[in-house]
């Protein structure tokens, strides 16, 4: 990465990481991804060609507010993110507007026009119809999967059933016990990345 990719991709996560809800209090439910950690780990997983620039298409099964879209849409083709609660969703568009009007004011580098976030429960085939409708990318074309660790196991289930052999599904907020998805492998090399980031490729 160039220095000031390096820069808006820092920028980017000190934007969010302000804005993080954790596992407790009144949204305790809303658990947000620390971009910090994601960064710290971008570099390996280019190395290790897990995410190809301008090539890889990702899909983040709960996105949220797109914290982690955002943070991946200056690396892959396309990032697309689906969730199920839609006041969440909402807050996407003023943050990053937000976030935008920061960059462009420090002369960094505004999000990349690739980013599409979608309502919806993603374990649904309507939902990914939509997505192809909308993009013209299938569920079976993704490349990278992700997810806070909430609903792994069923997720696991779906990529394994439809996701096209090779794609990696990368599940953020596993520390020492790394569970068995059947259909996948775990790269035990790379995993956990930052002690929080586990990933497995589908047989």
């Amino acid at each position: 990465m160039d220095e000031r990719l390096k820069q808006s991709l820092n920028r980017v996560a000190r934007f969010y990481d302000r804005r993080k809800v954790g596992d407790v209090g009144y949204q305790g439910f809303r658990r947000s991804s620390d971009l910090k950690t994601l960064l710290n780990c971008l570099n390996r997983l280019l190395d290790e060609k897990v995410i190809i620039p301008n090539d890889s298409l990702f899909l983040d099964l709960g996105c949220a507010d797109g914290r982690v879209n955002v943070l991946m849409s200056y690396l892959v083709k396309f990032s697309v993110g689906i969730e199920l609660d839609e006041w969440t969703l909402e807050e996407y568009t003023a943050l990053n507007s937000a976030l935008s009007q920061a960059l462009v004011r420090e002369k960094l580098l505004p999000p990349p026009q690739n980013t599409f976030v979608f309502h919806g429960d993603a374990v649904d085939e309507r939902i990914h119809q939509t997505i192809a409708q909308k993009t013209g990318i299938g569920f079976e074309d993704f490349d990278l999967f992700y997810t806070y660790l909430v609903m792994h196991e069923e997720f696991a289930r779906l990529i394994a059933k439809k996701g096209k052999e090779g794609s990696v599904f990368m599940v953020y907020g596993l520390r020492n016990i790394l569970p068995d998805y059947e259909g996948f492998r775990l790269l035990e090399d790379l995993s956990p990345l930052e002690g929080i980031l586990a990933l497995y490729q589908k047989n």
